[in-house]
Parts: structure tokens; sequence; C-alpha cells
């Protein structure tokens, strides 16, 4: 990676402690996050003390959950891994270990470039890492999870690795090839975390509607969704990271039919013209795309879609530049954000001239979402008047935050309920009647 790992050095104050006590620092999507949760079930089931992000300064020893995505979100993980760095250096921690995707993809040159570090792991090197701590892998925890999120939510990670060929994309590099979990194992993870409070399972997987190819030799998503939805206590099912081509319809009829399985879906399309996609290796034609968006939108009406954009890919003209903006404004998707694009080694993209300048990949991002934001308000506009139901999440600021079956946690939409006037608690559902309305927010009383 053309990047010098031994710039930025920080100082970090933190206090000495005898007693071993291990801090997990995740950063990067919430798949990564599912990774540092078992972690820490796998290092507590051994007896030892862990925590995840704890910002007491009293843990000795250091576990970085790396992302090597895209280029701001390597830096921020080598920035990280240089704080910590600097501290150990500076006696304050015991011990360094980086695990996860930039780990895994740049293991031999951040071994090189960040002595300070005492070993460094892979994606799939969770046993070695055990290890380090004598620590065993026990086989007896899989389906058992803390969870580090709020009790009320959690990432099920469904699916491990991804076979498409996008041309952008590194996460092959770093992940392998697609896994399914089998199906009673996932809801043996969901029964557990709904018994431990969890009433919002988000599904994750690099690609969830590849689920069951590799187990059951059939795309198989709609029958894991049948059996999730039948666990008692579950309120609502989300599905995040979906494929277009090839997208299994059948998914919908569950959809439609099961209550607890949230009108939404996470569909990142990258982009809204034809060249731009076989350019991108996503096997779709823009006429397919927004064929599968009205057939979708025709089974469940109620849907919300997300999707996410790439601006600025190598060949990227003004004119295809163009075709993503009037698909943007013609589809009028209910939720959207855009990646500028980052030059990733080995990927196939790699091989091709990275050809848009960085501040006209901002220029783009910046004008799709000034779109986003006008059909963001609109729709919002239309929910005035109308009572939903609303998990709450947080108190902040002087309101209850909460979201509708319609917004993930983190990313999307979120409610506002005055604290002053209404009383809530964290993790309960209410119901919400919608008083007003902004760009990214709604404003509610409870009814």
């Amino acid at each position: 990676m053309r990047c010098n790992f031994a710039q930025k050095f920080s100082t970090l104050k933190t206090k000495s402690h005898k007693k071993d006590k291990i801090n997990v620092i995740t950063l990067g999507c919430s798949k990564n996050l599912v990774d540092s949760e078992v972690l820490i079930t796998q290092l507590k089931g051994n007896g030892l003390d862990a925590v995840h992000e704890s910002t007491k300064n009293d843990a000795n020893i250091i576990v970085i959950n790396t992302c090597g995505f895209i280029d701001k979100a390597k830096q921020e993980s080598i920035d990280t891994i240089l704080r910590f760095a600097d501290a150990k250096e500076g006696g304050k921690i015991d011990k360094l270990y980086v695990t996860g995707c930039l780990s895994h993809r740049y293991k031999d040159d951040l071994e090189k470039e960040i002595p300070q570090v005492d070993a460094f792991f892979g994606t799939m090197e969770l046993p070695l890492l055990l290890k380090k701590f004598n620590a065993d892998y026990k086989h007896e925890l899989i389906g058992e999870r803390v969870t580090t999120t709020a009790k009320h939510y959690a990432y099920l990670k469904i699916a491990e690795g991804c076979d498409r060929p996008c041309s952008f994309c590194a996460i092959p590099l770093m992940r392998g090839g697609h896994v399914s979990k089998p199906i009673d194992q996932v809801v043996t993870e969901a029964k557990n975390l709904v018994k431990n409070g969890t009433k919002e399972l988000v599904l994750i997987a690099q690609d969830l509607t590849y689920y069951g190819l590799d187990l059951y030799k059939q795309r198989n998503l709609s029958e894991l969704l049948k059996h999730l939805s039948d666990v008692e206590g579950l309120d609502w099912i989300r599905l995040q990271y979906a494929y277009p081509s090839g997208f299994p319809m059948d998914i919908l009829d569950v959809m439609a039919e099961r209550p607890n399985i949230c009108n939404y879906l996470d569909m990142p399309l990258q982009h809204g013209s034809t060249k731009m996609l076989k350019v991108m290796r996503r096997g779709i034609t823009r006429e397919k795309t927004e064929e599968l968006i009205h057939n979708i939108r025709a089974k469940v009406p109620n849907i919300a879609i997300r999707t996410t954009l790439i601006a600025g890919h190598p060949q990227e003209t003004e004119a295809d530049f163009g075709d993503m903006v009037d698909f943007v404004q013609k589809m009028r998707f209910e939720r959207l954000g855009v990646f500028t694009y980052s030059h990733e080694e080995n990927t196939h993209s790699y091989s091709l001239v990275d050809d848009v300048p960085e501040d006209v990949k901002e220029e783009r991002a910046a004008a799709v979402m000034e779109i986003q934001e006008g059909i963001s308000a609109a729709l919002n506009q239309e929910k005035i008047g109308k009572t939903l139901k609303v998990l709450i999440d947080r108190k902040e600021s002087g309101y209850w935050v909460g979201r509708t079956e319609f917004d993930s946690p983190e990313v999307d939409n979120e409610v506002l309920i005055n604290a002053e006037k209404f009383y809530c608690r964290r993790g309960d559902f209410v119901q919400a009647h919608i008083t007003d309305a902004s760009e990214f927010d709604l404003y509610a009383d409870i009814v």
C-alpha cells in the first residue's frame, strides 16, 4: 500500500494497570462489529476481562479490529494503530494486537512499518488470536454472543465472504468466498439474542441474496426468514446488503406475509448508467435494475428501499454521471448514500486509470446527496399526520430518539419525541403521531 504507516503518531493518556484487561476497538462496518462481539464472547468464556471500546483507559491490552475497505477507512485504521503503538512505546499499555480486514490485506507491510504491534491477524484467524491470551476457541459458545449495541437490537451475520466479481471491491481479498451459516445455527443465535433482550435483528452479510447456494444448492434466504420470523419475542427482522443481480423475489412474499419482517431493503446499486454498471462488473443493466425496483415496490407497496452509489469510478464521464442523477430522480429512493470511488490495489478497477479527479468525485457525490435531500424531505412530509410504530433507541438533547421499521440503526432517518412532554424507555415500542418533518428527521407525539 502506498502509505507511510509510520506517520501521524499522537499521544494517548492512559493509566498503567497491573491486572490484565482487554479493550477491543472496532473500526468499519457492522460485520466487523459482530466479529468483535464474537471475540469478546470467546475471551469472556475463557475467564478473561474483556470490554468493548472502554473510555476508562484502564486496559493494558488493546485489540484493534480494523477496516480495509476504502482509503478513508484504511487511514482511520492506520491512525488508530499508530495512536496505540505510541501508547505502548510510552509504557501506557503492555500489549497491542491488530486483526480484521486491514491486517489481513496488508499484514506484511504493517509488520515492517509498525513493529510496536505484538502480532497481526487476518479475518479468519480468531483461534490464533485467542492463543495469545492462552485461550481456547470454545465451540460450545457458537451461537452465543455478547452484544455491544443497545440491548434491544443486534446485528446477525448469516454468511461470510463474497463470490461476486465487482470490479471496485476488495472484500473477497479480505473475506474470501461466500460461506453461508446453516439455518439451525442462525436460528439458535437469534433465539439466544432474543432471550437476552434483543427485539430487532438486522441481518447482514456481504451478500444476503446469495444465502444458501453453497449449503442448499439454491438461494434460501426466504426459508431462513420463515424460521427467524417464528422466533418468539422477535419484533423486527431487517434485511441489509442485498444484491440486485439474481435477486430472489420469493423473499418479498415472506416479507409481505410476516408482520415482524420490516418493509425495508438495503440494496447497494452503485450506479445509474448501464455503461458504468458493465465497467463495474455488476451483472445487470439500468433497465433491469429499474424493472427490479418496480417489481419490488409492486409486491411490497409500503417498502423503504435504501441504496448506495459510487461517484467517480474510472471511465465515468459527465454523461454517465447525468445518468446517475436521472436514475436517482426517477427512482426516488427512500434512503440513499454516496461513496466516492477509492482506487483499491488488486481489484479489477485498479487496472484502469483513476481518471476522475478527487474534487470532481466529491462534487458529484455532493450533487447526488443534494437531490436526495429534497426527495427525502418530500417523502417525510407525506408522513405528517400518520401514526407509526417506533422503537426508542436513546435519549439525546432533550428528545427521545427512535426509528420506524423503515430505518436501520445509525444510517437512516430518526423520529424525535419531546422528552419534556413524553416519557419513554430505551428499547420500548411506542405509537408515534408524526407532527412535523425535516429532510432526515420526523417529529412526533406519543399516542
